[in-house]
């Protein structure tokens, strides 16, 4: 079980960790031991996540979703497997939070009539110092 929060967990039964040779640091270690894990996470079947939070969660990141409805997630930072492990399951873990707020609605504003002037005032003083730098003729 993969606890997200304290309404949220994964059933291990939807995740399924698979184990590679790790091209990561480790000298001969690394053609010995398969220290890279594979996190595949059947998102399609699952449905831990709210409606609302799974769409954002396939909105945001419908490019690791392969065509099996799977999410999927690697890690070989670490030299060991636990290590990998736990790093596949935190970035997962952090995904999902990302997720779950409802995003706050953008307030369409409007400059202030000062702020406006001062740009303007801006503008002038540019064009007046190019205007300077011109020709004069006599």
């Amino acid at each position: 079980m993969l606890k997200i929060n304290d309404q949220i967990s994964i059933p291990s039964q939807e995740i399924n960790l698979s184990y590679v040779r790790s091209s990561g640091p480790g000298g001969q270690n690394v053609n010995k031991v398969s220290s890279k894990v594979i996190l595949e996470w059947a998102f399609d079947s699952s449905h831990v996540l709210p409606p609302k939070a799974r769409s954002r969660f396939i909105e945001r990141y419908r490019n690791r979703i392969n065509q099996d409805g799977a999410l999927i997630l690697s890690s070989d930072r670490f030299r060991d497997r636990l290590k990998n492990i736990k790093d596949c399951e935190d970035k997962l873990r952090e995904m999902i939070l990302i997720c779950l707020p409802e995003p706050k609605k953008r307030k369409p504003t409007r400059p202030s009539k000062k702020a406006v002037e001062k740009r303007l005032q801006g503008k002038r003083e540019a064009s007046e110092k190019k205007k300077n730098r011109q020709k004069v003729s006599f």
